[in-house]
């Protein structure tokens, strides 16, 4: 959309206002697909959720792609928004419920990068098509997206159902072969089919191929257990599950990527090509620290990564903010300023990409319960999405209200209170099975404290 929005206004003689709505509507409108996954996935699977996603968000694309007014492609726009909201809460559930903990991290990243990977590719055929007529070009920018949501809903049928639903659903036999493959060894596969049958209410010696599961709500109670008597664990897990995804997008990443045009435009880069060549470039630059951060994850840990990509983009949105406001104030081309801006926005996508991005996915989906796993990460995509939704909406008026840089100063004072929080509130998970990581919260300031004492019984367990 970053790059088609500029065709959309000039085809469909849209206002800054409507592109504005129809920019970050869509996070909006992922509301209501991120609100139903938890349920969906308890119900029919992690597996088959990730097809309906991706079939929902095929036939958004398509009605995009054919759109003839505002009108209609605001109903594509909805349509593809249900599947986004689908795709970003059910992707780093299922890949962490499947994954070892020794590359949980590594592989729960996997859809972050890939989402990237994808807004790459969306960034090139922009490009490609801005050189077909107006009215085309933008069309074929949007409608392209219709062709990876049939390789994933037809690539995830291959692939196993999550042994921790399965376990939900009494399938004692089909948890403990998927359990089998997927973990490092046959004796880690036994040790977490007993802790998740724990945490299911199963008995631990009981070894039937199925057996029945008492108390199987699909959702009810469990929203009540969320927030109207939560535990203090529940309570210190949700605080951080929305301190993770507020500052997420609170910091501006959707400002950044999808009015990155404008963003050059602002700072001299007139041409169309140039701006979406430099808009390739932040693409580019994204993907390839998304894939760096895949590797560091679950070898220095995801407090290292958050903190420093937290600080990296407080300092280059400052940086940004300073260099545009020098721009803004000048009546002549200052090119020391404008490379200033195009360092700025590559340095704030790859520290935000290094950590941000892909850690706030890979923490909020491992940290919850398993009996609240899904609803939970269903409340973090919500709460993502609104915000991402308000920033993506009110960027212009923002811009115009107090200058392009004081926006991104703005920014940058919001990104510094996230490193407060995350400082403060945020124990490391690394290395950690799921049943194991619950432990960790309860305690709030005092996690540190709580991690020592869990170590040292860890410890003495395998003495």
């Amino acid at each position: 959309m970053s790059g088609a929005q500029k065709y959309i206004q000039k085809d469909l003689h849209c206002s800054d206002t409507q592109i504005e709505i129809l920019v970050g509507i869509l996070n909006l409108y992922s509301l209501v697909g991120s609100a139903a996954a938890g349920r969906t996935s308890d119900w029919i699977g992690r597996r088959y959720t990730i097809v309906l996603a991706g079939a929902i968000f095929f036939l958004g694309a398509i009605l995009m792609g054919f759109a003839t007014n505002y009108a209609f492609l605001m109903v594509g726009r909805f349509v593809a928004g249900i599947g986004v909201g689908y795709a970003l809460m059910i992707a780093p559930v299922y890949t962490t419920e499947i994954s070892p903990a020794s590359a949980r991290g590594f592989l729960s990243s996997f859809p972050d990068f890939f989402i990237n990977v994808g807004i790459l590719l969306g960034y090139v055929s922009n490009y490609a098509f801005s050189k077909l007529p107006t009215h085309l070009g933008w069309r074929f920018m949007l409608g392209f997206g219709a062709i990876p949501s049939i390789f994933l809903a037809l690539g995830v049928l291959g692939m196993p159902e999550s042994p921790r639903w399965l376990v939900m659903q009494g399938r004692l036999g089909d948890a403990k072969n998927v359990l089998d493959k997927t973990s490092d060894n046959l004796e880690e596969s036994k040790i977490q089919l007993t802790d998740i049958k724990e945490a299911a209410g199963i008995p631990k010696d009981n070894d039937d191929e199925i057996v029945q599961v008492v108390n199987q709500s699909h959702g009810e109670g469990i929203w009540k257990e969320l927030f109207i008597h939560p535990t203090p664990t529940v309570r210190h897990i949700l605080m951080v599950t929305a301190g993770l995804h507020f500052f997420q997008q609170g910091s501006g990443i959707d400002a950044v990527v999808l009015y990155s045009p404008r963003i050059f435009e602002k700072a001299g880069i007139i041409k169309d090509t140039p701006q979406l060549l430099a808009t390739i470039g932040v693409g580019f630059v994204k993907t390839m620290f998304i894939l760096m951060a895949t590797f560091l994850i679950d070898r220095i840990g995801r407090r290292p990564l958050l903190l420093t990509s937290i600080a990296g983009m407080s300092v280059s949105l400052m940086l940004l903010g300073f260099a545009l406001t020098i721009i803004d104030h000048s009546d002549h081309k200052i090119t020391w300023a404008i490379a200033l801006c195009i360092a700025a926005v590559l340095s704030y996508v790859a520290c935000f990409s290094i950590g941000m991005g892909p850690v706030t996915w890979v923490y909020s989906s491992e940290i919850f319960p398993l009996r609240l796993r899904a609803q939970g990460c269903s409340m973090g995509v919500a709460l993502n999405r609104m915000v991402s939704g308000a920033v993506g909406m009110t960027f212009i008026s923002l811009y115009k209200a107090i200058t392009i840089g004081g926006a991104f100063f703005f920014y940058a004072c919001v990104a510094l209170v996230g490193f407060v929080l995350f400082y403060t509130l945020f124990p490391e998970t690394q290395s950690k099975n799921l049943e194991e990581v619950e432990q960790l919260f309860g305690t709030f300031f005092k996690w540190r404290s709580r991690q020592v004492e869990l170590n040292r019984k860890k410890k003495v367990v395998q003495k």
